[in-house]
């Protein structure tokens, strides 16, 4: 097939570039969005085709930009589990809890989207060397999808990231630079490489096509929940293209038909600092770039989102909040899920939950809702959180439970 994408939308001014150009942003530097022809897709495929097809974000094949399939780079990523939490729930004091895990998608988060559209559209446009700053989980998405399509990938980490994310971009044959600063200097480093030596720079909405995959995040929710949409999602930010796709995405159903117009309040959940936290606070429609703080959750500390008016514009029209947590509340909702629920978060994902707790207190949330939490990643790329160690026990010996 040909596909259904039309054109590149600016988000700030009224520029409009047609579907297969190689541009990554606007004329005036700001990002731009895909749109399709919706009107063409809601005559050829409905909520009932797609249900008999793989299990795998390319189920939606027509909301995703690839003009011919042969172009798809893909590892059966997406379609994640919607798990029931029951007991959270109860802990919680909210109605019904469920969460998206992210952790089962390839290396193990949901990097694993953007980077099969992105780098599936790029190819197909002929663009084959990337850089991707990261602070571990995108790179080695990045590193790992880009060797699957043949394309050249180099990435950048700051030194004191989780090994899992420069050895993973490593083994998929990635160029990886360990930088001795912070997360704000990737991004300069990798900004610059790409200005000198023709990079296209793959930063969060740097380009258009990350966010596509992204998006499919939110048409899985809605199709495993019978086509309707939750009351709350709960979202970690860092640079916030999930929220952003969600939103956008959530649109272009309701225009298919597929869809209400009832949408959920989008939870932006920050760690301790956070710029879009403080900037939902003042009522301000962009950010103001905050320090580099420490965190044991990396991928939502981002000194100022590229995207950041584009993430609040998604809060303010949902009616949605921004939270901020700290690193023990991240570390207890980890154990606890872990310990009743079985299922290991990540340190961003716990965060999701951290920031509920929070909202029930404050008297926003209670047993009248339906709500998600995303999982970004498996907490197994954060084996260092783990604390303390199990007995040993000579191979000659009993074990004794007391």
């Amino acid at each position: 097939m040909s596909g259904y994408l039309h054109g590149l939308e600016c988000t700030k001014c009224d520029a409009y570039y047609q579907g297969d150009t190689t541009r990554a942003l606007c004329d005036c530097g700001s990002p731009l969005l895909v749109r399709y022809e919706l009107e063409a897709i809601r005559k050829a495929v409905t909520p009932k085709d797609i249900a008999c097809r793989l299990p795998s974000m390319w189920r939606y094949r027509e909301l995703l930009p690839v003009r011919d399939d042969k172009a798809i780079v893909t590892m059966r990523e997406g379609f994640t589990p919607l798990i029931p939490a029951e007991r959270l729930a109860g802990e919680l004091g909210i109605g019904e809890v469920y969460i998206k895990d992210e952790g089962t998608n390839p290396t193990g988060t949901f990097k694993a989207r953007g980077a099969s559209a992105a780098i599936s559209r790029w190819k197909e446009l002929g663009v084959t060397k990337f850089c991707q700053p990261t602070v571990g989980s995108g790179g080695h998405a990045w590193a790992a999808y880009g060797a699957r399509a043949g394309v050249e990938i180099h990435t950048a980490l700051p030194v004191d990231c989780p090994e899992i994310g420069w050895k993973g971009c490593s083994i998929s044959g990635a160029h990886v630079y360990r930088v001795d600063g912070t997360v704000t200097d990737v991004f300069r480093i990798m900004k610059d490489g790409a200005e000198r030596y023709g990079w296209l720079y793959a930063g969060a909405l740097r380009e258009p096509y990350r966010v596509e995959g992204k998006k499919t995040m939110g048409i899985e929710v809605a199709e495993q929940l019978g086509w309707e949409l939750p009351d709350v999602i709960f979202y970690p930010t860092g640079g916030g293209v999930g929220i952003i796709g969600m939103w956008k995405v959530f649109d272009e159903l309701e225009a298919l038909g597929w869809i209400s117009g009832r949408r959920p309040r989008m939870v932006s959940v920050q760690c301790t600092g956070g710029s879009v936290v403080k900037a939902f606070n003042n009522g301000k429609e962009e950010c103001e770039a905050c320090p580099d703080v420490p965190t044991i959750a990396p991928g939502i500390m981002v000194a100022k989102p590229f995207s950041d008016f584009l993430i609040l514009r998604a809060l303010y029209a949902s009616k949605g909040w921004a939270v901020a947590v700290s690193d023990d509340e991240i570390l207890h909702f980890m154990a606890w899920v872990g310990r009743h629920e079985g299922i290991f978060l990540s340190p961003e994902g716990a965060a999701t939950v951290a920031g509920a707790h929070r909202m029930v207190q404050q008297g926003q949330l209670d047993r009248s809702h339906k709500v998600v939490f995303f999982n970004t990643a498996t907490g197994l790329r954060y084996p260092h959180l783990i604390q303390g160690q199990p007995p040993i026990i000579p191979g000659s010996g009993n074990i004794d439970p007391a």
